[in-house]
C-alpha cells in the first residue's frame, strides 16, 4: 500500500473496516495548528471509537501529526 497515493476514504475503511455508522465529526485548522485535522468517529455497540487523521506536507493521510519545522542555522566554511 503506497499512504501517498491514498485517499481518506480508503484509509476510514480500512482502520475501521464495514462499520455500520461512520461519521466525519469535526475537521479543524488554525493557526495554532496549520495542518488539516479530520476526526472520525464510530458508533460501536456500548460506546463510541474515534480516530484523528492528519494531513501531511506530501498529500497524505496519518494517524500521527506532521512535525513543524523547527529555527535552523547554517554556517558556511570557506
Amino acid at each position: 500500500m503506497n499512504e501517498h497515493n491514498t485517499s481518506l476514504r480508503f484509509l476510514v475503511h480500512d482502520w475501521l473496516g464495514k462499520a455500520g455508522n461512520i461519521r466525519i465529526s469535526r475537521a479543524a485548522r488554525s493557526r495554532t495548528m496549520p495542518w488539516r485535522a479530520v476526526r472520525i468517529e464510530v458508533d460501536l455497540s456500548s460506546s463510541v471509537f474515534a480516530i484523528i487523521f492528519f494531513r501531511h506536507g506530501d498529500g497524505s493521510w496519518c494517524v500521527y501529526p506532521p512535525t513543524c519545522a523547527s529555527p535552523a542555522m547554517n554556517s558556511v566554511l570557506s
